[in-house]
């Protein structure tokens, strides 16, 4: 039987900081609150995954999660400082412990960590999934937000993961 784990990716405070903030973040959240509602509902693990660098200190205001989240002490937390969750991290191993094969995904940025991730698991031979929409990330220079969260669910869709 497969095993589903949600992987929640980089949802840390520093992330909102430039411009105009994270897209969407009030409606982001909720959804993703309701994939963790869910997971916790079918005793499914729940990963959270947390950037550290020079901007996103190890335990800094910056660095801690969105305090609207619905994390809990008996979830699994993981730091990385690549933007490959797999990359010099314990995360293929603890997936491996807990006999997980399918992975849904939610996060930011869409663009950096969450596509460098879905990546990494596909070639890594894991089933992904996603709710449409439960990617954000900042704009920049080139693109608005809006348009790099459906280039990349277009790039996704049927190719690196499922649309659920």
């Amino acid at each position: 039987m497969t095993k589903r784990a949600l992987i929640v990716i980089d949802l840390q405070k520093g992330l909102n900081h430039s411009g105009t903030g994270l897209f969407q973040l009030n409606d982001f959240l909720k959804g993703v609150n309701q994939r963790i509602a869910d997971y916790r509902m079918h005793k499914l693990p729940i990963i959270f995954i947390q950037h550290e660098d020079d901007e996103l200190i190890l335990n800094s205001q910056d660095w801690q999660l969105f305090d609207e989240l619905d994390a809990q002490d008996e979830d699994i937390y993981i730091g990385k400082t690549h933007a490959n969750s797999f990359f010099n991290t314990s995360l293929k191993q603890c997936l491996e412990d807990l006999s997980v094969t399918e992975l849904e995904f939610c996060g930011a940025q869409t663009e950096y960590c969450v596509d460098t991730t879905i990546r990494m698991a596909h070639g890594l031979g894991y089933t992904g999934f996603m709710k449409k929409g439960l990617s954000t990330t900042l704009n920049n220079d080139l693109l608005g937000a809006k348009t790099i969260i459906q280039h990349h669910e277009q790039l996704w869709n049927n190719r690196f993961l499922t649309f659920i």
